[in-house]
């Protein structure tokens, strides 16, 4: 079995290869921020949010929620813009959950930013598993058909004893039955999982990848643990409770998680940087194009690539 798109140079199946593909040109994110919340947060299920969460819920980059929805959608577009002059856009609504409103808010929500500019072609909604109710399901499913939509589901661990430590508010096969229901309504699935939890181990995190890339999922994210200031995981930093992860070992995990996923799933982020200005560690993490440039280097060097020992079917 070779790679199965030489198209590039990379040894994965990379997300912006796959966009120019579809779309036949630069295509980027608009990330914006909806201003909602989740269940952790707001005591449905618990209170105080994932450990790891930062009063910006994963919306660091995301636009000001203080500001509608076109004006942020329209000042990040601009600012993206000065590095990509000619491109579409996807809508990505990212910060906290984006499924978690009464359906009637979601409607107007989705189809105010997709009216913003003619030249969005899909929409990505972060959100968690136990925020999925079947109305929303049936929503999404109809609004797929007029628009390509992607469903970013935040599993992080496949491991339920990680999931209660870091306060997740729901188990693995709530994930599981979100995933079938989603792929029900032909929608297609982002997931996101982390490496570097607190207590778990390197097998661990390869379970996790190897478990989530057998699914019927079209995209995936990995992503490094980034500690960011005034969260309960930088009180367990400061206690030595948790340890970080360092970059060697952060890159061979990478690469041998990659080795086990289906060659067909495309890698939406294989590493990540957090605002530096708030990020308590690894502060290797700061410069992300060493890091994926030791990924593409690791990959070579070991005459390897996603999917090389993917036991499933490739279909």
């Amino acid at each position: 079995m070779t790679f199965p798109h030489p198209v590039t140079e990379k040894r994965y199946r990379t997300l912006n290869t796959h966009l120019r593909d579809k779309y036949g040109e630069k295509v980027f994110k608009v990330m914006i921020n909806a201003g909602f919340t989740c269940p952790n947060i707001d005591g449905k299920v618990a209170y105080g949010g994932c450990t790891f969460c930062s009063s910006t819920g994963s919306g660091d980059f995301a636009g000001n929620p203080k500001d509608d929805l076109i004006k942020q959608f329209h000042e990040v577009r601009d600012r993206m813009h000065t590095k990509w002059p000619k491109a579409k856009y996807i809508a990505y609504f990212q910060a906290f959950t984006n499924t978690y409103a009464p359906l009637e808010v979601l409607k107007e929500k989705y189809e105010a930013v997709l009216e913003a500019d003619e030249n969005i072609v899909g929409i990505s909604i972060g959100t968690r598993p136990d925020c999925l109710p079947d109305d929303v399901i049936d929503y999404l499913g109809e609004l797929s058909k007029k628009v390509d939509l992607w469903v970013e589901l935040g599993l992080q661990t496949i491991h339920d004893v990680t999931g209660k430590l870091i306060n997740r508010g729901h188990n693995y096969d709530v994930f599981l039955e979100s995933v079938t229901k989603l792929r029900t309504k032909n929608i297609d699935v982002i997931v996101h999982i982390i490496n570097g939890l607190p207590n778990e181990t390197t097998e661990m995190m390869l379970e996790t990848a190897k478990a989530v890339g057998n699914l019927d999922i079209q995209g995936l994210k990995i992503h490094l643990l980034h500690v960011m200031q005034e969260t309960a995981m930088a009180t367990m930093l400061e206690k030595g409770t948790m340890r970080l992860m360092d970059q060697d070992e952060y890159v061979d995990l990478v690469v041998r998680q990659l080795e086990v996923i289906n060659p067909n799933i495309v890698m939406h982020r294989i590493t990540g940087d957090g605002p530096r200005e708030r990020l308590v560690g690894p502060r290797w993490s700061i410069d992300k194009w060493v890091v994926l440039n030791q990924i593409d280097d690791t990959l070579k060097a070991r005459n390897t690539y996603q999917g090389r020992l993917f036991d499933g079917n490739v279909g």
